[in-house]
């Protein structure tokens, strides 16, 4: 990452929320993804942003909060999904896209800082299920159920059960130092076709 420049110095006047809450999550991207989660502090976002304690602490009640929406900020929607009609190869892209984004550093690294971080941070653990393991969960199971509907699921099929042994096998080797480097987009892709092995329809991309 690039050195931090100075503090920034903002002119009089009120400016646009989306301006403010932009300068805020520029800083707190930068801090993050520079010092990871243990080095991230609020009075640094407020003073690298410029913006006032009042108005930061308004907008996010913890520092795991902040944190979470720097990282989403700095990062991007890479792991976004998508329904092509071919459930298979959506739920590969998806997947291997996710794998892609935490073998990068610092982004890997950091995004498993911050679960671990959830576990004892309340509102880091909220915003986590309202902004991001949530929403994409709720995508995914809707995604799964369309794939019902035009015959490549087998009815009997339970969505969250798909959704854990694919994204809880990544995560697993996320989380554990000695599985870490046995991430792999292969392996993302094994994981895919063992989790629907034997849910698929004749012909449903197999």
């Amino acid at each position: 990452m690039p050195e931090p420049g100075p503090p920034a110095r903002r002119g009089r006047g009120r400016r646009p929320i989306a301006q403010v809450r932009e300068e805020v999550l520029e800083a707190a991207a930068e801090i993050l993804m520079r010092e990871g989660v243990g080095g991230f502090t609020m009075d640094k976002v407020i003073v690298r942003s410029g913006v006032s304690s009042a108005t930061v602490y308004r907008h996010w009640p913890s520092r795991g909060a902040l944190a979470l929406d720097g990282y989403v900020h700095a990062v991007g929607d890479e792991i976004a999904l998508r329904d092509t009609g071919d459930i298979r190869a959506d739920l590969l892209h998806v997947i291997a896209a996710f794998v892609r984004m935490v073998n990068q550093e610092p982004a890997g690294p950091v995004f498993a800082q911050l679960i671990g971080a959830a576990q004892t941070d309340v509102e880091l653990a909220a915003q986590f299920d309202e902004h991001y393991f949530g929403p994409r969960r709720r995508q995914a199971f809707t995604l799964l159920e369309a794939a019902k509907a035009r015959g490549q699921i087998r009815p009997e099929a339970d969505p969250g059960v798909i959704v854990d042994l694919i994204w809880g096998a990544c995560y697993i080797r996320l989380l554990l130092p000695h599985l870490t480097d046995t991430l792999t987009v292969d392996f993302a892709r094994d994981v895919v076709h063992q989790s629907l092995k034997g849910l698929t329809t004749p012909g449903a991309g197999d």
